[in-house]
């Protein structure tokens, strides 16, 4: 199914204390582990959102076909970075794929579930237990282009409020790299190798 995807990398990870798109999985970076990730479902193009850490974030992608796009205003939350990714993709009427690097146990299979989900124009977000629904998700490009009525932390939610979209369960993906008892957590269970 013809798309576009894009991988939100532009947090400060304040409570992790260390940037979480650094953290390793089998030696490759999170940020870059998930964009070749993307790459692997066949976008026809791949935008990396970047703000805290740019400068590492693009040598860890280094070598890979894909768009990076930085968030200057990165820092006051969410919403700026779908905004930067609304304004890259402006004018292309795809579907668009939308990830973040905090999930270690993201499978490609997850993803391509969310892309072949009918119809093509429906938003389709991950359900990670009852009541609690998050990314990655995929968005219509008239989804997208709302981005500028959403501020701060305030994300997807708001942009299909009066469209509920569709949802595939993966409760694993709950899990992800927030602080550092659960950077502990995945670190044990082997789902990130251990901080240098």
């Amino acid at each position: 199914m013809p798309h576009d995807a894009v991988l939100l990398a532009a947090g400060g990870s304040t409570r992790l204390k260390r940037p979480k798109q650094l953290l390793t999985r089998q030696g490759t970076p999170l940020v870059r582990y998930v964009a070749e990730l993307l790459l692997s479902t066949s976008p026809d193009r791949l935008v990396i959102i970047t703000g805290g850490s740019d400068e590492a974030v693009a040598l860890a992608l280094q070598g890979l076909p894909v768009d990076i796009c930085y968030n200057p205003l990165w820092n006051t939350g969410l919403a700026s970075s779908i905004q930067c990714a609304a304004r890259t993709l402006s004018g292309r009427d795809r579907s668009i794929l939308i990830a973040g690097t905090d999930q270690p146990r993201l499978s490609l299979l997850h993803l391509l579930r969310l892309r072949d989900t009918l119809p093509a124009n429906a938003n389709v977000v991950t359900q990670y237990k009852k009541g609690a629904m998050g990314i990655p998700v995929r968005v219509s490009a008239a989804t997208l282009a709302k981005a500028p009525e959403v501020s701060g932390d305030k994300g997807f939610r708001d942009l299909w409020a009066d469209l509920p979209p569709k949802k595939i369960e993966a409760p694993e993906l709950l899990e992800d790299l927030d602080t550092p008892d659960q950077m502990a957590e995945a670190v044990k269970a082997g789902w990130i190798d251990p901080p240098a």
